[in-house]
C-alpha cells in the first residue's frame, strides 16, 4: 500500500523517526450477534479514522487481518490472527492496531502472554484504540496495569457466560428434537422454511436405500458396497453436497477425490437419523477455551424419535445392526458375503466356525480347533450343502409351528374369558421384591454396625458399595419384570411381530441371506454333525407358549363345544 507521511504533530509524545508497518486486526464472532457497533464495517471505519492520529512519522498500512465468525478465546482457531503472528515474526509488520482488547482476546492468559512476552520479543508495537487505551511503544508499562488485567478477566468471563448460555440453548433444542447442526446428514436436508427441521433429499436418499438393500438383502459387504458405488460413479457425500451447491464447509474438499470408503458406508448403516430419529450430541467441544471436539458416550446422546420422515424402515435398519455384530467373510474376488457368514458357531466352545475348501468340498470347521489348539476343542465339521438343507428344513418346520401358534391365538381370542396373568412373572417378581427388602434391611443395619464400632469405616464402605451394587442390579431386574408383566397383560393376537415375520416366509423353498438375518440368531454345530438353531424372537416365543398354557382350559372348553 502507499506510504503515508505525517507532517503534523502527533497526538501524544513524539517517537523517534521510524517507519511503522501497520497491520489492522478485526474480529467478529457469532457471539456478537448482529451488533452494528462490532460489525466488520464499523471496526474498519474506526481504525481508518483513528490510526493517523497515533503516528508522527512514516507509516504503511501493510495488511488487514479479519477473523469473521471466530471466537477470541483461542488463537489456533483464528486463521487471520495466526497469519498476523507469522507476519510479525517475518518482519512484514511491526505494529498491530485493533479497536479494543476484546477484539484481540477473550482469554486473559493468551492476552497476558501476547502483550507481555510476544510483543517485546519481536519489538512490535500494539495499539488498542478504546479503553483501556494501550500503546506499547509510547507506554510499554501499561500492559502490566491492573486495568488491563481486569479488562482481560472481564472479557474472558463474558466469553464463558456466553458459552454457557449457548450450550444451554442448544441442549434445550436437542431435547426438543430440533436440528442444530451446520449440515444435514447425507440423504436429508434442512427445510427451507425451518432450519431446525429436516426433510428428505430424494436424490441422495435413493443411494442410502440402495446401501441398506445391498447390505441386508443382497448380502454385500461394506467393501463390496464401496466398489459398487464407485463403479457407478456416484459421488461421496462431501462431493455431492459441494456439487449441489449446499452450504457445506469442508476445508479438505479440494483434496477429496469423490470416492466412497468403508467408513462412510459404515456410518450410514449405523445412523438412526435414517429411521426418522433425531440423534445429536455425539461430539462435544472440550471447553469454551479448548475447541477440540471429543466423542461422547452413547448414553449422553440426545435421541428424539420420529422427528422427520424416515428413509429406511425400522425392520431393515434393525437387520443392518444385527449384521454389524457378526463376524463376516467375503468370498475372494466377490462383493457378497458368504450365506452363513457370522451365523455358524461351535456347539461346545461357542466360538465361530471357519469356512474351508478341500478337494472341491466346502465345509465349516471349529475355529478354535483349526486356528488355536487341537486339544482345546474338536473339529465339529459340516459340509455347506448339508448345512444349507438342514437349516432350510428347520426354518420350514419353525414356520409351520408358528402357523399353528397363530391359529391357537385366534381361538383364544374368541374365548369368553382370557387370562393375561403370568404365574411365572408374578412368582419371579414377588421373589425379587423380597430379596430387595432384605437387602434394604441389611444396608440399614450396616450403618448401625459402623456407628456402634462393630466394623471400621473401611469395612463399612466396602460392604456398603457391594450392597448398593446388588441393590441396583435387583432394581433393574424388577423393572424388567414389571415391563414384561405389562406386556403380558395386554394379551396376544395373531399380529404379533414374531408370528407375522415368520409367516411371511411360509412358502420358502430356498435360503437367502436376508431370510437368515431376519429369522436366525445363531446356528450351533455339534461334533456328531447335528445342528441346533437359535431363532430370533426367542422371548416372544416363550411368552406366546406361556400365554397359550395359561388359557389351556378355555381352549379345551372351546374344543368340547365344537365336538357337541
Amino acid at each position: 500500500m502507499a506510504r503515508i507521511r505525517r507532517s503534523s504533530t502527533a497526538k501524544d509524545t513524539v517517537a523517534p523517526l521510524r517507519v511503522w508497518k501497520v497491520g489492522k486486526y478485526i474480529r467478529l464472532s457469532r457471539d456478537d450477534g448482529n451488533s452494528e457497533s462490532e460489525s466488520i464495517t464499523n471496526q474498519r471505519k474506526i481504525l481508518d479514522e483513528q490510526i493517523p492520529g497515533y503516528f508522527s512519522d512514516d507509516y504503511d498500512i501493510v495488511d488487514e487481518y479479519i477473523d469473521d465468525g471466530r471466537t477470541g478465546t483461542s488463537d489456533d482457531t483464528r486463521p487471520d490472527f495466526l497469519r498476523l503472528v507469522e507476519d510479525v515474526k517475518r518482519g512484514r509488520i511491526n505494529c498491530i492496531v485493533t479497536k479494543n482488547l476484546s477484539r484481540a482476546f477473550r482469554n486473559s492468559a493468551n492476552q497476558g502472554k501476547f502483550l507481555e512476552e510476544f510483543i517485546p520479543l519481536y519489538n512490535t508495537r500494539f495499539i488498542s484504540l478504546y479503553e483501556p487505551r494501550i500503546d506499547t511503544f509510547l507506554n510499554p508499562e501499561v500492559v502490566h496495569s491492573l486495568e488491563v488485567s481486569i479488562t482481560g478477566f472481564m472479557n474472558e468471563q463474558y466469553a464463558y457466560k456466553t458459552s454457557v448460555d449457548i450450550r444451554r440453548t442448544f441442549d434445550t433444542k436437542r431435547k426438543n428434537g430440533e436440528f442444530i447442526g451446520a449440515f444435514a446428514p447425507y440423504g436429508l436436508m434442512k427445510r427451507p422454511d425451518d432450519k431446525n427441521s429436516l426433510m428428505i433429499d430424494e436424490e441422495a436418499a435413493e443411494v442410502v436405500r440402495d446401501i441398506f438393500h445391498w447390505f441386508v438383502d443382497d448380502g454385500m459387504s461394506k467393501s463390496g458396497i464401496v466398489k459398487r458405488l464407485n463403479e457407478l460413479g456416484i459421488p461421496n457425500p462431501a462431493c455431492y453436497k459441494h456439487r449441489k451447491g449446499f452450504k457445506f464447509c469442508n476445508p479438505q474438499i479440494q483434496k477429496n477425490d469423490g470416492l466412497w470408503c468403508e467408513t462412510t458406508v459404515r456410518n450410514i448403516l449405523l445412523n438412526q437419523m435414517y429411521i426418522g430419529n433425531m440423534v445429536q450430541g455425539k461430539q462435544k467441544v472440550i471447553s469454551y477455551k479448548v475447541h477440540d471436539r471429543v466423542r461422547t458416550d452413547e448414553k449422553d446422546w440426545y435421541i428424539v424419535e420420529n422427528t422427520h420422515e424416515a428413509i429406511i424402515d425400522r425392520a431393515t435398519f434393525d437387520k443392518a445392526q444385527s449384521l454389524h455384530q457378526r463376524d463376516t467373510r467375503v468370498a475372494p474376488n466377490q462383493q457378497k458375503v458368504y450365506l452363513f457368514s457370522g451365523f455358524v458357531r461351535c456347539a461346545d466352545c461357542k466360538k465361530s466356525m471357519t469356512r474351508k475348501v478341500a478337494k472341491k468340498f466346502v465345509y465349516y470347521c471349529c475355529a478354535t480347533y483349526s486356528r488355536k489348539s487341537k486339544t482345546a476343542c474338536t473339529k465339529h465339521t459340516i459340509r455347506v450343502e448339508v448345512l444349507e438343507k438342514a437349516v432350510l428344513l428347520a426354518i420350514q418346520k419353525q414356520i409351520a409351528l408358528v402357523g399353528n401358534l397363530a391359529e391357537i391365538i385366534d381361538e383364544i381370542s374368541n374365548a369368553p374369558v382370557i387370562h393375561t396373568e403370568s404365574k411365572r412373572i408374578n412368582s419371579l417378581l414377588a421373589s425379587k421384591q423380597k430379596e430387595l427388602e432384605k437387602l434394604t434391611v441389611v444396608t440399614d443395619n450396616l450403618y448401625m454396625d459402623w456407628r456402634t464400632g462393630e466394623i471400621d469405616k473401611a469395612e463399612y464402605r466396602r460392604i456398603k458399595a457391594k450392597l448398593e451394587a446388588q441393590t441396583t442390579q435387583l432394581q433393574e431386574v424388577i423393572a424388567n419384570l414389571q415391563k414384561e408383566k405389562e406386556v403380558f397383560a395386554k394379551g396376544i393376537n395373531s399380529d404379533e411381530p414374531y408370528l407375522t415375520t415368520f409367516l411371511k416366509y411360509k412358502n420358502i423353498d430356498h435360503l437367502e441371506r436376508g431370510i437368515l438375518v431376519e429369522l436366525v440368531h445363531a446356528i450351533y454345530v455339534h461334533k456328531n454333525g447335528e445342528i441346533t438353531i437359535e431363532f430370533t424372537f426367542a422371548d416372544q416365543h416363550r411368552r406366546i407358549l406361556e400365554y397359550i398354557e395359561n388359557n389351556r382350559r378355555e381352549l379345551e372348553a372351546l374344543e368340547s363345544r365344537k365336538a357337541m
